[in-house]
């Protein structure tokens, strides 16, 4: 994957169920007419960051949709393994990144400047970056290189949530 020099790159995690929602998700149409997976999208590729998008097997239509958005796709063979397996695909993927800067296809309403803020930390020398609302840390959540180990060995489906916790020193909370 080509990337700019000294950039993370955005992870879009897109490969769950939606089986709350009643399936099909990302594809939902929100107010303005533009799917919650593409208004995702676009404000990772807005920050400026290079997305992949991580999706289940034979998810086309979501497939077609992050393509058609300027992100490269991937389908996550383990996606049903849980989120910790479609990130630890997305960032073996983006193996030769800077870092990761790692977003959830279902929240279409962080800010483009949220996540410029979080990739900027990652920039400046941060291990692990995250914004807080409230007192309560969000999303996107920024990882640098040197968790890619760690990072590739997720398999559940609590996400990075233990190597979060594992390091909790050393996020800068935004």
């Amino acid at each position: 994957m080509a990337q700019r020099n000294n950039q993370a790159i955005g992870i879009l995690l897109a490969a769950g169920e939606g089986s709350r929602f009643g399936g099909e998700k990302l594809l939902h149409p929100l107010s303005d007419g533009i799917a919650i997976g593409a208004h995702a999208a676009r404000n990772m590729l807005e920050a400026g960051l290079d997305v992949v998008a991580v999706v289940k097997p034979g998810d086309f239509p979501a497939y077609e949709m992050f393509e058609q958005e300027g992100c490269l796709v991937t389908f996550c063979p383990n996606a049903a393994r849980g989120m910790g397996a479609s990130l630890a695909h997305g960032v073996a993927f983006a193996r030769n990144a800077d870092g990761w800067v790692v977003g959830l296809a279902d929240m279409p309403r962080i800010r483009p400047a949220t996540i410029r803020l979080v990739h900027q930390g990652l920039l400046d020398g941060a291990a692990i970056v995250a914004p807080s609302y409230r007192g309560r840390r969000g999303h996107p959540v920024g990882f640098g290189k040197q968790f890619f180990d760690p990072l590739t060995r997720l398999s559940s489906d609590t996400g990075a949530r233990a190597i979060l916790e594992q390091h909790r020193n050393e996020i800068r909370i935004l």
